[in-house]
């Protein structure tokens, strides 16, 4: 291993100098093979990849594992991955893979097998942040031939500040605005981003000035989204632009997506809507919903890029690479493939993953409080719930970044702030593959004249599915919920709930609920009561997408 350092310049007119620090690791021989360029997860570095590295060079890989831009010990600011900023910055890295340009101390790579003069063959792996620089890589420079991004974000705006309303002519998110942000996630990010500045501030003392460490833009972002509870116009126009949703018909690479079930950070829902994206324009593509997550940590056996032969996310990103960075005849696997934690194996997780079709499942709201199997047996009714005054939360869900210290708190709501409705018990198991939609009509004439001041008086609301257990334990699957600005809350309300991989065994009940409130996030700032109503016309519809 080799450590090195690239000078680049980045930024929309590639003036802005930046120092890149990597470690490049070459396999024993004197031919050429293919490279890997893996990168490190928030607020990181370099060093967190060495075991990664060293397994792909035992594949017989060239390694180079850098810190991303404002970490581990890499000039210039954090910029979230904007390609203008970490695409380029890659790109560079890309050309001294090529033995185009030389480090800062004379190094040039001669070891890396090559597509042509300058073009290296190359692919990129990396989890979380170094997930998204593959995104704004392979948008700045489409020598990059493969990609295996885990665990990553489609669009920030959604992944900051979601809102998982429909609209209502097709599957998609409603381009509605931003919805409730994610307070615990994003001052844990910004406080973190800004301890590294301050920790390297020998290196680079100018990112310090005005906002620490990040672009002014991000800095902005958090304040508007404490005044006003979301970041406001040109704040998200920046995480837009920092997003693969803005440039993936850029996206060319063959790229294999792996998400994770337990994750509250960024979910299946992102990585979803960046497969339905590229799947639409042509570019090769395959997905992997795996165990783990940003709020927990793998079942065994299920994903390890320390040990990639020994367990099954590993094997899919080995064959991934070997049929496209080294022409090998081996399969990639299926389309779409997913963990399923009810299934019991020893030692390898492959026995838990399928890739079997799924289909779909209704259950309608009737009367006050009750979910039914059969759109006959609804009932007309009508319940109520209220957000107390101010922006105090009466829901517990998670608590982001500190959740492992609680996991021992189980999921609750306050009387009187959310309605529920809850079938009898399931006769056969029931398995949830994918994000359930919710449909319902509303009735809030304070929400309703609230909401014509703006996006900003509009009612936020939680959407969530339990499982509860014949005891009468409620379990609320991933700890996921789905926050919703109402666009018009007198109109039919279609939600997309969290998605996920859950079985509901026979004898349980499924709850579905909408809440005032959550904990993790910045909701309602007036009281804004509100009614769901029902009736044999017209009900409110559960759709599940079972397995």
């Amino acid at each position: 291993m080799r450590s090195v350092s690239l000078d680049v310049k980045v930024g929309p007119g590639r003036d802005q100098p930046c120092r890149v620090v990597a470690d490049l690791y070459e396999p024993a021989g004197t031919g050429r093979a293919p490279a890997v360029l893996t990168t490190n997860g928030f607020g990181g570095s370099k060093d967190d990849l060495a075991g990664t590295a060293k397994a792909f060079v035992r594949q017989g890989y060239v390694v180079l594992a850098y810190s991303g831009l404002g970490a581990g010990g890499s000039t210039c600011r954090i910029t979230l991955d904007h390609p203008d900023y970490d695409g380029v910055a890659a790109r560079h890295l890309v050309s001294f893979l090529a033995g185009a340009i030389a480090a800062s101390d004379g190094t040039r790579v001669t070891s890396v097998r090559l597509d042509g003069p300058g073009d290296p063959r190359v692919g990129m792996i990396g989890g979380s942040y170094g997930g998204g620089a593959q995104f704004a890589a392979a948008g700045m420079d489409d020598r990059i031939d493969a990609l295996v991004p885990i665990d990553t974000w489609h669009d920030l705006r959604y992944a900051l500040a979601p809102n998982n309303e429909l609209a209502s002519s097709s599957g998609r998110l409603a381009s509605a605005g931003p919805g409730a942000t994610k307070l615990l996630w994003g001052l844990g990010f910004f406080a973190l981003g800004a301890y590294r500045g301050v920790s390297e501030a020998k290196t680079d003392p100018s990112r310090l000035m005005g906002c620490p460490n990040f672009p002014t833009a991000l800095c902005q972002a958090v304040a508007e989204s404490l005044i006003f509870g979301t970041p406001r116009s040109n704040s998200l126009a920046y995480l837009r632009a920092a997003s693969v949703t803005s440039y993936v018909s850029r996206i060319k690479a063959p790229t294999l997506l792996v998400q994770g079930q337990t994750d509250t950070l960024f979910n299946l829902q992102e990585a979803a809507a960046t497969y339905r994206d590229l799947k639409a324009q042509g570019t090769p593509v395959k997905m992997i919903w795996h165990s783990g997550g940003h709020s927990g940590p793998n079942a065994a056996g299920d994903l390890d890029l320390e040990n990639p032969t020994a367990n099954y996310v590993g094997r899919r990103a080995l064959a991934w690479f070997a049929h496209y960075l080294k022409d090998s005849p081996t399969g990639t696997g299926p389309a779409f493939a997913y963990f399923r934690p009810w299934v019991s194996y020893d030692g390898d997780a492959a026995p838990a993953y399928t890739s079997a079709p799924v289909r779909t499942q209704r259950f309608y709201l009737s009367g006050k409080d009750r979910l039914v199997s059969s759109r006959s047996k609804v009932r007309s009714g009508r319940t109520s719930y209220s957000n107390p005054l101010g922006a105090w939360p009466t829901s517990f869900s998670e608590l982001s970044l500190f959740q492992d210290a609680l996991n021992d708190i189980p999921p609750a709501d306050a009387p009187g702030t959310f309605a529920a409705w809850t079938s009898t018990p399931l006769p056969r198991n029931l398995d949830v593959v994918g994000s359930p939609t919710l449909s319902v009509r509303l009735s809030s004439p304070a929400a309703a004249w609230s909401q014509s001041r703006g996006a900003d008086g509009r009612l936020v609301l939680f959407a969530k599915l339990y499982d509860v257990a014949p005891d009468g334990t409620a379990t609320l699957a991933r700890r996921l919920v789905s926050p919703v600005r109402v666009t018009d809350v007198r109109k039919p309300l279609k939600v997309a709930l969290p998605g996920i991989v859950h079985r509901f065994p026979a004898g349980h009940r499924l709850r579905v609920v909408i809440a005032s409130s959550d904990l993790n996030y910045l909701g309602n700032r007036a009281v804004l009561p509100v009614t769901v109503q029902t009736t044999p016309k017209t009900p409110g519809t559960l759709t599940l997408p079972v397995g």
